[in-house]
């Protein structure tokens, strides 16, 4: 590197092919055993050279890792390593999930022409929004990704993985504060986390240089993305297309039922990227589909080829909360606002929802929905199929005794036997702008969804100011909140009548047989 810093990085080259097209992975994670054989190997096999490198900090590299910090830099570098070795041609591309993904990002635009294509997974341009999901804090991914990181750079780390999240699950019911939590998983102040929790409130200093979105059109590499519905990055791994197709890019866009961890998109990905590097390094397209946008249609069971995301029938479509706690397309009557209470000292939990390194399959939410925490607005039974594809949003209109308060909104289907499974979430946090005695119109932005409803099924929406641990509680007092001070609890309202119709707005789409 440019500071003396030297990295590591391993090089497995196809028998008989000279010069081949190298596919750059660069990993935080080590670059040896299941990387080595999976990537290393595997694309070997195929007629590609492939460079692993271990990032800075880890796994016998040089230097000292700071998260998102030093990938665009380091990643440059190594770019211009490899146009020096006499084993390079001249045709490049790059491979990885998750941070694998996030390094391509960093240097793609300034790449140059020889990078002809990236692979990326369960990733995005920029993780900030990610780790302040809604303006609240992803505490349980966030602190579940330091300790993982810290422990694999230690003795018999590779086992880091199996155990960072039910360290981090201890953690967090611990009742030690926010910021001392590092101390509970570690044993030790851990730099990044403690970076996270003090850029809060204020993230745009720290993250300016992590934050590879403003340039995500520059990228001329062709570009195919897989993603999980379930996945933490999901939401910003989409922007990240629609920015390539806003500068005239044609990416291709898989999206199946998979969560971060889940190992099921493991061979998929390997067998898209396959394709994909020999249709753009190899000259041979036999192996792509004819459609970009390839989308798993949850509680339908099927996978279904699109031209381009959002898919071209959506339509969105109102379905307001009602009196008596019912959900529906008609527009709401007169009614009184229902009422909940938040208090931070107990805060309301979650079950299921993306994490980054726990199981994130949907789960049964009938426990939850029986707090007094939540509120809950259920449509009547459907007698027909209702289709969901495309982004997914609340407004709510709503008022708090405390400006500080988070708005938590969870869809689910509810299924004949009873069953509330959850399929997908999100959240805004509050601050202050407005007086005790204002009614706020709040937008919550969810995840975006791929699902059939089925016929005899009822759609079911929770209102909630909670999702403990995945985000940190709101102290409700505007304090830093890794302080661990006092906690006020919030009183909220929800509003439903015509002149505030607080409703979820679902992309409808025809059902397709």
């Amino acid at each position: 590197m440019p500071d003396g810093v030297r990295l590591l990085a391993d090089r497995y080259e196809p028998v008989g092919a000279e010069r081949a097209p190298v596919i750059l992975v660069r990993s935080p994670y080590g670059r040896r055993g299941l990387f080595g054989f999976m990537y290393g190997r595997g694309f070997a096999r195929h007629g590609f050279q492939v460079v692993i490198q271990s990032c800075r900090g880890g796994f016998g590299s040089g230097g000292q890792l700071d998260p998102f910090g030093d990938e665009r830099d380091d990643g440059l570098a190594t770019l211009a390593w490899l146009r020096e070795q006499p084993w390079y041609g001249g045709s490049l591309a790059m491979f990885g999930p998750s941070y694998l993904g996030y390094t391509q990002w960093a240097v793609a635009p300034d790449a140059g022409p020889e990078l002809k294509a990236m692979s990326t997974q369960i990733t995005a341009s920029q993780f900030r929004d990610a780790a302040y999901v809604g303006g609240a804090f992803a505490l349980e991914s966030a602190l579940s990704w330091t300790t993982l990181t810290d422990s694999m750079s230690r003795r018999f780390g590779g086992t880091a993985a199996l155990t960072a999240p039910r360290v981090t699950r201890r953690a967090v019911l611990s009742g030690r504060p926010v910021a001392e939590l590092d101390l509970v998983t570690a044993g030790r102040p851990l730099r990044f986390y403690r970076d996270l929790l003090a850029h809060h409130a204020d993230p745009a200093p720290y993250w300016s240089k992590r934050d590879f979105s403003p340039r995500v059109g520059e990228v001329e590499a062709a570009v195919t993305m897989l993603g999980g519905w379930y996945d933490v990055f999901l939401p910003w791994q989409l922007k990240d297309y629609l920015a390539l197709r806003a500068a005239g890019r044609r990416p291709y866009l898989t999206i199946g039922p998979w969560w971060h961890v889940d190992a099921r998109h493991g061979r998929v990905s390997l067998a898209e990227s396959l394709a994909w590097f020999r249709a753009h390094l190899l000259g041979d397209a036999s192996g792509l589909r004819e459609q970009p946008v390839r989308l798993y249609v949850t509680g339908a069971g099927q996978w279904r080829d699109y031209p381009d995301w959002p898919v071209p029938e959506m339509r969105p479509r109102r379905w307001h909360l009602q009196a008596g706690f019912g959900l529906g397309p008609e527009g709401p009557r007169e009614s009184e606002p229902d009422r909940f209470r938040y208090h931070p000292d107990h805060p309301t939990p979650v079950l299921g929802g993306p994490v980054l390194l726990a199981g994130s399959r949907p789960r049964d939410q009938r426990r939850l929905e029986a707090r007094r925490d939540v509120l809950v607005y259920t449509s009547p039974e459907l007698d027909a199929e209702v289709e969901a594809i495309g982004p997914v949003s609340a407004e709510l209109f709503v008022r708090s005794s405390t400006p500080h308060v988070d708005v938590v909104v969870r869809l689910c289907d509810v299924h004949p036997d009873g069953r509330s499974m959850n399929v997908c979430e999100g959240v805004r946090r509050l601050g202050p702008g407005s007086t005790l005695e204002d009614v706020q119109k709040v937008l919550v932005e969810l995840w975006p969804v791929g699902h059939r409803f089925g016929r005899g099924h009822r759609i079911r929406l929770h209102v909630a100011a909670g999702a403990y641990p995945t985000i940190a509680r709101n102290p409700g007092t505007g304090l830093p909140i890794g302080d661990g001070g006092p906690m006020v609890p919030a009183d909220v309202e929800v509003f439903h009548s015509p002149g505030r119709p607080s409703a979820v707005v679902l992309p409808l789409c025809a059902p397709r047989d």
